[in-house]
């Protein structure tokens, strides 16, 4: 029969690999489904490798059991209501949550080491220098990751605004402060103080909070994809401190993947790293005087009638999506507008910005939702050379990703920024509900173009509108 701890060890190989394909497999719309499936199998089997070396050394008490299955039961309920429940405009703050609960699972591993363990007659008295490490390591980023996460997802939910004395330079000292008192705090526990896991648990608790309450709207993609990377260090971490090598890992894989897609992030947003952690809310941290209280004086608008017109001549017809067609859960409303296009011979496509929407990849999952075909979701790069040759760009919600003054005016605060050519196409239609600016608080150039056309409303009142005008045209039964 075989050893428990050789089974474990088994099942951690065959979890650690298919975490390895299924972050690989994220990294493509076409086989994002299937690889978050791997990704959650590896994780079960994790769980299951945890039992089973629990039964093999016959340590655990029937109240451990009973802890272990009324977690897996509620946790795995809640999952599942999460996952069914949660709306596409949701997501992003979900995913700060989960992040934050990473972090605190981490937090409460390492605090359990500390009060639980005993070496040496003594609770927390660890005599590897690694494992030392690790805990303060696990405790100070575990707790920065859930605080972090907490205001990250309040802000997302518009539970929590940026209060404008976070904007001040005090604010720099104030987090120096927490971050002192964390460091002091991780000597003391370093060398087995009594007091130390609390200093260290209290100030990077309110570093966490101190660094992500200043940050605006327009940098949470870049925040989110940080936080997540935070939580694969202090998982990380959390393996060396209970000598799983599963744990260390899935918490570098996790920890790894967040830090690039984080850089991913910065770069299309032309902002770098630093700037985005200290420099406060973007549309509050730069100059923007004469940008976001400038009026609009030379706005074209248009009727249903005269889109549906000029998409019945297109040859041609991209789609931008933007945080407005989630909002308006308008997605499937939209495919279906897309299908009678196509059924008419018109070419579709989507051009998705990196940051569109209010976290990576969030209008990809948007589309897919619709079975929007993968082929037809075209990144940034790849569509920008197409606007010239494109007869109609249908904007729908999208607003900084879109706006000219990224590359035509260096006074802009988005001068820089890599954004969605859409301007150079023959005809533009912006779909928005009124005038209000994007996350960087500025007006778009788009706007007042001679080929842009303004349609008000609701985005999928329109897209409904339109759908039955195309119909009346007869667009879809050629």
């Amino acid at each position: 029969m075989i050893d428990s701890a050789i089974f474990k060890y088994i099942i951690d190989l065959v979890a650690v690999l298919l975490l390895a394909l299924g972050i690989k497999g994220l990294s493509k719309v076409r086989s994002a489904r299937d690889a978050n499936r791997l990704a959650a199998m590896a994780m079960g089997l994790a769980v299951v490798g945890v039992l089973v070396e629990a039964l093999g050394s016959s340590g655990i008490s029937f109240n451990a059991w009973a802890w272990i299955i009324l977690g897996t039961f509620f946790g795995g309920v809640l999952g599942i209501l999460t996952a069914k429940r949660v709306p596409m405009t949701a997501m992003p703050e979900t995913v700060a949550l989960f992040n934050g609960c990473g972090g605190m699972s981490s937090l409460l591993v390492a605090i359990g080491v500390v009060l639980f363990v005993v070496e040496g007659g003594k609770p927390g008295l660890q005599t590897d220098v690694i494992e030392q490490i690790s805990i303060v390591v696990s405790v100070f980023v575990g707790a920065i990751t859930f605080t972090g996460s907490i205001v990250a997802m309040a802000k997302l939910q518009g539970w929590l605004s940026t209060p404008r004395w976070t904007q001040s330079k005090v604010r720099h000292a104030i987090n120096i402060a927490f971050a002192s008192l964390s460091l002091v705090g991780g000597i003391d526990l370093f060398i087995g103080g009594p007091n130390g896991l609390w200093l260290i648990l209290i100030g990077s608790g309110l570093l966490g909070i101190g660094v992500t309450l200043p940050i605006g709207g327009a940098d949470m993609p870049v925040v989110i994809s940080l936080l997540n990377s935070y939580s694969g260090v202090a998982a990380a971490a959390a393996g060396f401190v209970v000598s799983s090598q599963l744990l260390i890992v899935a918490g570098a894989m996790v920890g790894s993947a967040g830090l690039i897609l984080t850089q991913v992030m910065c770069n299309g947003m032309n902002r770098s790293l630093v700037s985005v952690l200290f420099g406060g809310a973007l549309a509050v941290s730069q100059d923007i005087s004469g940008h976001s209280g400038s009026e609009y004086t030379n706005i074209t608008s248009c009727s249903i009638e005269e889109c549906a017109l000029t998409l019945e001549a297109a040859e041609k017809v991209v789609i931008v999506p933007g945080y407005g067609l989630a909002v308006a859960q308008a997605q499937h409303t939209l495919r279906e507008v897309a299908r009678v296009l196509e059924a008419s011979g018109i070419d579709v496509s989507y051009a998705i910005h990196p940051v569109a929407g209010r976290m990576p990849g969030h209008m990809n999952v948007l589309l897919a939702e619709a079975d929007v075909p993968y082929e037809q979701l075209l990144e940034m790069d790849t569509i920008n050379p197409e606007f010239p040759a494109t007869d109609v760009v249908l904007v729908l919600g999208a607003n900084d990703v879109v706006n000219p003054q990224a590359k035509n005016d260096p006074s802009s605060p988005l001068y820089g920024m890599p954004v969605l050519d859409v301007n150079e196409a023959r005809t533009v239609f912006v779909v928005k509900r009124g005038m209000n600016a994007g996350y960087s608080g500025i007006k778009n150039d788009l706007f007042e173009l001679a080929n842009t056309s303004m349609v008000f409303g609701d985005a999928k009142k329109v897209l409904g509108d339109l759908l039955v005008e195309l119909k009346e045209l007869g667009i879809g039964k050629k």
